[in-house]
């Protein structure tokens, strides 16, 4: 991956009738040691979630699973909200939904 090749990805499910406000964020980012790390965070809305790191020593790995988690997540009612660098929008709770 070139400088400007990033990844990033946010994507939200909220429901009042179902009590559902939850979030999942993916990127693809560089390791120390020269490897591609793909980061995954989720959790509800307005909590601390949980993460994991898969790390790659290609480049063509991590771009395929970040493209079939973000199928996957849209196939479940996720929808993009916008980039990583844009989680304020996981700083409170969503009206409506407790």
């Amino acid at each position: 991956m070139g400088a400007g090749d990033a990844h990033h990805h946010l994507s939200t499910v909220v429901s009042a009738s179902k009590n559902l406000a939850r979030y999942y964020a993916h990127s693809i980012q560089p390791t120390l040691f020269g490897q591609t790390s793909l980061m995954r965070c989720w959790g509800r809305i307005g909590r601390r979630g949980q993460e994991k790191v898969h790390r790659f020593f290609d480049e063509q790995q991590p771009v395929s699973l970040f493209f079939e988690i973000a199928r996957q997540k849209r196939s479940r009612g996720y929808k993009p909200v916008g980039n990583c660098g844009d989680l304020a929008i996981l700083a409170a709770p969503q009206p409506g939904v407790q």
